[in-house]
């Protein structure tokens, strides 16, 4: 055999032993029993965990008698996660919702009752949709934007209920007010896979999110686009859903997660309203 296959063996079996690790937590694996996985001799991979041990790859058990994952790995999860952040991984798809959409793509993540934005993607010039202006930082209450309700709705219940206890804080009279009508609107957005804002942020404009759902099914963020109400009919409105939504499952998916209802029907995001700047849709 020559040398490159033989090195190429040897590197696909130390990243096996990695793999095989991944899920056995601080139980680890012994050395006979990554051998008989490997269908490997015992010394070459002992050879392999010394390497790895070396490295900070792997470190004995603590009752000595096996193999688990040590800190290299998580070094390298995070720096993964640092790179390709819900942000990072999620500019390019929103700025490519904005331009087919006309309208302004923001993505938000939940902190307690609030959202406050992470990323902004601009409608690119001379559309005729409003130009949305929020800053990155700024914080709105959940309850009443598109944003916050795509993430409430997969959150667990008990979570809700610490979040919510009394009448709910009012922006515009279209704001939902009480803890009931949200949990009811949040079974909805469940099943449709998007929330929807209809003036209850800003009046006059109609905001439409998405969750970006983690491995786990919980919210890392979510997405949403804005118009004015006046250039949205219902049917536009749920054509922007389904869009938002494909998009959030795209991001999702390109960073292992879930996306927030199986299949989302195809459908185009129509609509036409004026050019103006607008404050605090979400």
């Amino acid at each position: 055999m020559g040398e490159a296959r033989v090195v190429a063996r040897t590197a696909g079996r130390a990243l096996d032993v990695l793999l095989f690790l991944v899920d056995r937590g601080q139980r680890g694996l012994t050395a006979r029993e990554l051998s008989d996985r490997l269908s490997a001799p015992r010394t070459s991979v002992a050879d392999l965990l010394k390497v790895l041990e070396t490295r900070g790859f792997v470190s004995p058990t603590t009752d000595g008698h096996g193999w688990r994952l040590d800190f290299r790995v998580a070094q390298l999860g995070n720096a993964y996660l640092h790179e390709f952040s819900v942000r990072e991984v999620g500019r390019s798809a929103m700025r490519e919702l904005s331009r087919r959409t006309g309208l302004t793509t923001q993505m938000a993540v939940l902190d307690h009752g609030d959202i406050v934005y992470i990323e902004r993607q601009d409608a690119p010039g001379h559309q005729s949709e409003p130009h949305v202006i929020s800053d990155i930082g700024s914080r709105l209450p959940a309850h009443c934007t598109s944003l916050g309700k795509a993430m409430l709705a997969f959150v667990p219940d008990q979570e809700v209920d610490r979040l919510y206890s009394g009448p709910l804080a009012t922006r515009t009279k279209n704001s939902i007010t009480t803890v009931a009508r949200l949990k009811s609107e949040l079974a909805a957005v469940r099943r449709r896979g998007y929330a929807i804002d209809l003036e209850e942020t800003t009046e006059g404009v109609v905001c439409v999110g998405s969750p970006i759902l983690g491995g786990d099914g919980r919210p890392e963020a979510a997405i949403s686009v804005s118009g004015l109400r006046a250039g949205l009919t219902a049917a536009a409105i749920e054509a922007l859903g389904r869009t938002v939504a494909r998009t959030a499952g795209q991001i999702a998916s390109a960073r292992g997660g879930q996306r927030a209802v199986p299949k989302i029907a195809r459908s185009r995001a129509n609509g036409h309203a004026r050019k103006r700047r607008i404050r605090g849709a979400a």
